[in-house]
């Protein structure tokens, strides 16, 4: 989308948008080497790598430990892991993770070992964790910690892209919205997307507001290619109180020998998996679903996670982030039942990249959960997340510095041109993005939430280009303004989804068809590829 306003100009080296784990990982390595502008769309601390609670799966006791890792990955993914991705993140992870240890993140220790814990659908304990239950937070604070004392990098806080500038083809940098409605324009020799998911095309998510799938948006609009967008992971576990935030209930909790049961207090996951609470995620998930639907109730009965039998732990210790918000509505993990539903909470396609991150198009990158690699398949396995962020953040900066390395030095004089300058956002404008965002959350999670089939999706895509045509029209009428921009990256993102839902005619992961309940082996291996130009085409990787 072409925008207008105010520039400032801005000349980097690199510009790295998004300040979760891949992006801070990648401004470190890239900063050794050039001027680096790293950009916040909140916060610096605010993002999805902050909330992530339950840790980092790495195999940390040599060979036969990384190949278990490998197989327990592909296995979670249901028949779509792009396995040379899937062997980059286990054979990267132990050196990524000993490096994030050198530079100061505390993982919990117990005796002089690393303290290990044992997550949904993994072989073995290998889980670390920091804190108890606020490992994201821990890490981002190392990382953190190095960008912030680099001589090379700058932060940019409360700014987000609202567009990438291109010149030849070849992605040049973005223009930035700052939080006073300036727009800047940022020249950059790389550009990579480190912008983190789109829960919040969802009404029942775990992820922060500023998880709109902005990135992916911008990459889609710049003429880069999407994958596997039908794969949405919905966490089996997150608090299910009125009024109160999806707030995840980690599955380390499950790890550690907490149950799910009904409202009879039957442990009720024996009638759905071998592996009972420590399935899969997605398997965890429906059978949430299918059993507060079961029995002979009037009403949709509520589910719980059940910590109380679980032996010799004190859960306030070991689950102290956890402990204090669930303390804020008068619940405690060791007397009381938690009530839970499941909420979106990872995006397991994104921006189609290589095994280094890059995108379809020259100078453009992606890594962690905006990119997809195929290296989490139609399932990620519990904790492999953080872990992609170290891997593929600094397998991301590696390319763009080999790139960079070809290219001439920008010429400090192009700076582009805004147009005319057109009116603010009206009020009346600002009314019909806040109406139609909770819309069309409300209308997803419906139709392209954990259930899925042909007429409802068909009806909302419907209605969401509907809003996007209304929504587009405002938006070039006005100045950029963030809640209009939002709105559009979820229709962006929304349409991605249900195009790709629509496509694969099976269940598979976290696809699951009421119309199409079967896994088929025609779809092994093939992955939803989807583009402006080109709409949805099958690729087999």
């Amino acid at each position: 989308m072409t925008i207008s306003g105010s520039f400032e100009a801005i000349h980097v080296d690199f510009l790295v948008l998004g300040a979760g784990v891949a992006g801070l990982r990648a401004a470190r390595q890239l900063a050794d080497r050039g001027t680096v502008l790293l950009v916040a769309k909140d916060a610096v601390a605010e993002s999805n790598t902050h909330y992530a609670q339950g840790g980092i799966a790495v195999a940390m006791d040599g060979d036969a430990d990384v190949a278990l890792h490998l197989e327990d990955t592909v296995a979670a993914g249901d028949g779509l892991v792009f396995r040379p991705a899937a062997e980059a993140l286990v054979n990267d992870g132990p050196l990524r993770v000993a490096e994030l240890i050198g530079w100061g993140a505390r993982f919990d220790r117990e005796g002089g070992e690393w303290m290990r814990t044992r997550e949904g659908a993994h072989s073995r304990a290998r889980i670390l964790h920091a804190f108890g239950d606020a490992t994201g937070a821990e890490m981002g604070r190392a990382l953190r910690e190095q960008v912030r004392t680099h001589h090379q990098v700058r932060i940019a806080e409360r700014q987000m892209a609202v567009a990438l500038r291109q010149q030849d083809g070849r992605v040049v940098g973005a223009d930035l919205l700052d939080e006073n409605g300036q727009v800047h324009n940022v020249r950059a020799k790389a550009t990579l997307l480190a912008t983190g998911g789109a829960g919040q095309i969802y009404c029942e998510t775990t992820n922060p507001t500023v998880a709109t799938g902005d990135g992916i948006a911008l990459a889609l609009h710049a003429g880069a290619e999407l994958a596997d967008m039908e794969f949405y992971q919905f966490h089996p576990t997150a608090l299910h109180l009125a009024g109160a935030p999806r707030f995840l209930l980690s599955e380390a909790l499950r790890g550690e020998g907490a149950q799910l049961v009904n409202e009879r207090g039957e442990r009720f996951m024996r009638r759905y998996h071998s592996l009972l609470e420590l399935a899969p995620r997605d398997v965890v998930a429906r059978a949430i679903v299918q059993e507060s639907l079961a029995g002979d109730f009037d009403h949709q009965q509520k589910i719980y996670l059940d910590m109380r039998s679980a032996p010799g732990i004190v859960w306030s210790e070991r689950f102290p982030t956890i402990s204090a918000e669930l303390a804020r509505y008068g619940l405690s993990l060791s007397k009381d039942r938690i009530p839970v539903y499941p909420a979106a909470h990872y995006l397991m396609g994104g921006v189609r990249t290589d095994l280094a991150g890059r995108t379809t198009v020259p100078g453009l990158y992606a890594a962690g959960e905006v990119a997809a690699t195929g290296v989490h398949g139609a399932n990620r396995l519990a904790s492999n997340s953080l872990l992609e962020g170290l891997v593929f953040g600094a397998r991301a900066a590696e390319a763009m510095l080999a790139d960079s390395e070809l290219l001439p030095a920008l010429s400090k004089d192009v700076i582009f041109d805004s147009e005319a300058t057109r009116k603010a956002a009206a009020e009346e404008d600002l009314r019909f993005a806040a109406e139609c965002t909770p819309r069309m959350q409300q209308m997803l999670w419906s139709a392209a939430g954990l259930f899925r089939e042909e007429a409802t999706m068909r009806r909302a895509l419907a209605e969401l280009e509907t809003m996007a045509a209304e929504l587009q029209q405002r938006c070039r009428a006005c100045m950029p303004w963030r809640e209009g921009l939002e709105a559009m990256s979820i229709t962006v993102v929304g349409r991605a989804v249900l195009e790709c839902a629509l496509a694969r005619k099976e269940s598979r992961g976290a696809h699951a068809r009421l119309d199409h309940p079967k896994k088929l082996p025609e779809y092994e291996n093939r992955h939803t590829l989807f583009s402006l130009a080109q709409r949805v085409h099958f690729e087999r990787w």
